[in-house]
């Protein structure tokens, strides 16, 4: 398989055997496909083999018998019947082609909304590339008019609701072929129109489907394969947009880095896991606010007239500074036991707790990101088996030596979307872990009581007129219970059809539908995560950033204004107070100017090209919708992938 690139547009060769995903994305997006010269044989022998076949009256299940429970019936010789009206019979057309006439037009039956363009130029993809094998019957003639309707940009309406993945994704495929027939609907350059006149804006013929040709056509997973290839196109973005969400929040509050050491994760290496916490090591690199000694992080207070007045002389941006800035000093009566403690750090509690380990939605981060990541994987490999495996029904084996026809043409179940089911199960109910644990971040982003700090809802609020992030965490907290609501697996649930000859199905078309869905949403919740970090992490470097600049121009009898709780004026330990005063201003004056990881700092970087700092309260909306467009879009994530490649 080889993708070809050209001014105007890629093609991709379509062999039955070594479609990958990221081919099968192109074409969704708008690659053309060409066929393999050298696999047409192969196609073409297994259609005269049929044609032979029924020449010498052999029962062939869907070739010379009726469908599912009806395979007991065999095509005779004669009509047993004809008529007139609106449905008269076309008594030109052979009883074999009106078999698989009749199957797709009376499959065709699904309802609901349109999938879009993406999804059914998907289907139609491996529609073609699994009938390439050779083994389904279909002539040569009738793949290369399928070809040439998706190379046309003809995309059949196949309506969402309509399959149970077994045999297959019957009426889906339906609605493809009976484009292809010149019936059904079609969106051909923008405009809904008939499936024939969108053959004729096209140029194209309809076709007139020979021996199997119908079940070959509609008999197949491209459905749910469709979905899941492009829902894991973008759940395997979204898990690298997840671990830089993480990796801002994380710089945010200041947080610890040695849960993610390669030391650590060698010791339980499941490889998701590994993987996320690697991720974070590089996202971080850099970063001087995390692992910072807790006494330099200072605790944000409300802005209040004259909090910069002993720097406003000779340094008078600092007016423009909307907060103020504080610590507690630990008495000696308290540091009784945790002497070894207050060798290490200095008294002082500003933003940052005193604890070794930050909260699980944090430090857990590659355990959770990264058993996301495996389950993410393990579709991926069954889905790139899928991508060339056949999965219509019977089977031709034109070269097969027998001693009957039944030895050549089997029955099977390559139609049953079990495989794909249940792998989809498994990334169903990924999502909402991955989303949820995203929104437990943001909760402690905007909680005052858990975020380490910062301000209530990420703003200075001095009037008490401000809500600032609050609602963002509604936001997504209504989306994370739509999606653990959406979770329950369809796999679980089958219902019998075809009279109970088909009496058990997968479900997979649902699971996979509802995954491409859901994704959608995953990534409306990693933009709202990204949109308050964000803000959080201007809120921490400039805090700090402000302290460390506080510190490099007053002495300690003015940074102990900033410190509650020292002895004042003539009160005893008032010298070694300012004398442990002195220590923290000398420490936070010779640093080197905060900042996040570099990686951390092209996403901010980014966000702030579209969405300013919030200073004081105004209309969120718009930001809200740029936020879930920049995740959406790739924009944030590109940037820091440029930079790493750069």
């Amino acid at each position: 398989m080889t993708l070809d690139s050209s001014a105007n547009h890629a093609v991709v060769r379509l062999d039955g055997r070594s479609l990958t995903r990221a081919q099968l994305v192109a074409v969704a997006r708008g690659a053309n496909v060409e066929l393999a010269t050298e696999q047409l044989p192969a196609v073409e022998r297994a259609a005269r083999f049929l044609a032979e076949q029924v020449s010498r009256e052999e029962p062939i299940y869907g070739v010379s018998t009726g469908f599912g429970s009806n395979a007991d019936r065999l095509l005779g010789a004669h009509r047993l019947r004809s008529g007139g009206g609106a449905d008269a019979l076309n008594l030109h057309e052979s009883l074999h082609e009106e078999l698989q006439r009749n199957l797709i037009v009376t499959h065709a039956v699904c309802v609901g909304d349109p999938f879009a363009a993406d999804v059914v130029r998907a289907m139609l993809c491996i529609r073609i590339n699994t009938l390439m094998r050779g083994h389904s019957g279909i002539r040569v003639q009738t793949l290369q008019a399928l070809a040439a309707m998706l190379n046309a940009d003809i995309v059949p309406v196949v309506p969402q609701l309509g399959s149970v993945g077994a045999s297959g994704d019957l009426a889906p495929l339906s609605h493809l072929a009976i484009v292809l027939l010149g019936g059904g609907e079609a969106f051909y350059r923008g405009e809904r129109m008939p499936g024939g006149d969108a053959l004729r804006a096209a140029g194209l013929e309809p076709v007139t489907l020979s021996f199997k040709e119908g079940l070959a056509l509609n008999n197949g997973t491209a459905q749910m394969l469709a979905c899941g290839v492009l829902a894991l196109a973008k759940l395997e973005d979204l898990l690298d947009t997840a671990d830089l969400a993480a990796a801002m929040t994380i710089d945010a509050f200041a947080g610890r880095l040695g849960a993610f050491a390669q030391e650590v994760h060698a010791l339980r290496p499941h490889p998701g896991q590994v993987e996320v916490a690697s991720n974070l090591r590089r996202l971080l690199h850099g970063s001087t606010l995390a692992d910072i000694p807790y006494h330099l992080v200072p605790r944000f207070r409300a802005w209040q007239p004259g909090c910069w007045s002993a720097l406003a002389a000779d340094r008078p941006h600092v007016e423009s500074l909307r907060f103020d800035i504080g610590w507690d000093w630990v008495p000696l009566n308290q540091r009784h036991g945790r002497e070894k403690f207050y060798n290490r750090f200095r008294p002082f509690r500003g933003g940052k707790k005193h604890q070794p380990q930050d909260s699980y939605s944090l430090r857990c981060t590659p355990q959770v990101h990264g058993a996301v990541r495996d389950a993410v994987a393990q579709a991926a490999r069954v889905l790139e088996v899928e991508l060339n495996a056949l999965t219509d029904n019977p089977i031709v084996f034109p070269d097969a030596k027998a001693d009957h026809v039944e030895q050549q043409v089997i029955s099977a179940g390559h139609f049953h979307g079990m495989p794909l089911a249940l792998v989809m199960s498994y990334v169903k109910a990924a999502i909402p872990v991955l989303a949820s644990i995203s929104e437990r971040r943001l909760n402690k982003l905007v909680d005052p009581a858990t975020n380490d700090g910062l301000p209530a809802f990420l703003i200075g609020n001095e009037d008490a007129t401000e809500s600032g992030h609050m609602i963002v965490q509604y936001t997504a907290a209504a989306i994370v219970n739509d999606l653990a609501s959406r979770a329950h697996p369809a796999s679980v649930y089958s219902i019998p059809t075809s009279a109970n000859a088909e009496d058990h199905v997968s479900m997979g078309a649902n699971e996979a539908r509802h995954v491409l869905a859901m994704a959608d949403d995953l990534g409306k919740v990693l933009g709202l995560e990204l949109y308050s970090a964000a803000q959080a992490l201007d809120l921490r470097r400039d805090t700090i950033n402000a302290a460390r600049e506080l510190a490099a121009h007053v002495d300690a009898a003015t940074l102990a204004r900033k410190i509650a709780g020292g002895p004042g004026e003539g009160e005893p330990g008032r010298d070694e107070f300012l004398r442990e005063v002195e220590g923290l201003r000398e420490e936070l004056a010779s640093a080197p100017e905060f900042q996040p990881g570099a990686d951390v700092s092209a996403a901010h970087a980014q966000i702030r090209r579209y969405i300013r700092f919030l200073e004081r309260d105004r209309a969120l909306d718009g930001e809200v919708a740029t936020a879930v467009a920049l995740v959406r879009d790739g924009i944030v994530l590109q940037a820091v992938r440029a930079r790493q490649v750069g």
